[in-house]
């Protein structure tokens, strides 16, 4: 199962949602936002199923192959304020691939990065979950 997390407005989970889609029509993929807004944006954007908060989160982590999501998703309380403590440790306790965006904001920054923009993150993580099906 695919997973993409994402909070606030949904913006990086819709895109990524929808260049999934775009690569991989078939793929299920289950939407979780930390809020409503940010669920209904990536089911619009062609998520099979969408679920809200931290329970969703807690529950399905441990079912994923893979979770898709901005950096944030595993820092607690990040996406101001969005992402439980409960959360991040779900996520990262999962044994899912996670594939992160290397979004700088939550006061994090990833050094040795080169500055690309979010649509290039993206396609790196559509790529990257891509490969990750190629190999299971």
């Amino acid at each position: 199962m695919i997973i993409t997390v994402d909070g606030q407005g949904g913006k990086i989970g819709k895109m990524v949602v929808e260049q999934l889609k775009q690569k991989l029509p078939s793929l299920p993929i289950l939407a979780i936002g930390t809020n409503s807004i940010a669920t209904a944006t990536m089911l619009k954007a062609g998520a099979d199923a969408g679920a809200t908060g931290e329970n969703p989160v807690l529950v399905n982590a441990k079912k994923a192959d893979i979770i898709v999501g901005p950096l944030g998703i595993i820092i607690a309380d990040a996406l101001l304020g969005e992402i439980t403590p409960r959360m991040a440790q779900a996520i990262c306790q999962s044994e899912a691939q996670k594939i992160l965006l290397p979004v700088n904001k939550c006061q994090t920054t990833i050094v040795g990065l080169k500055e690309i923009t979010l649509s290039e993150v993206v396609a790196l993580a559509v790529a990257e979950v891509e490969q990750t099906i190629k190999k299971s």
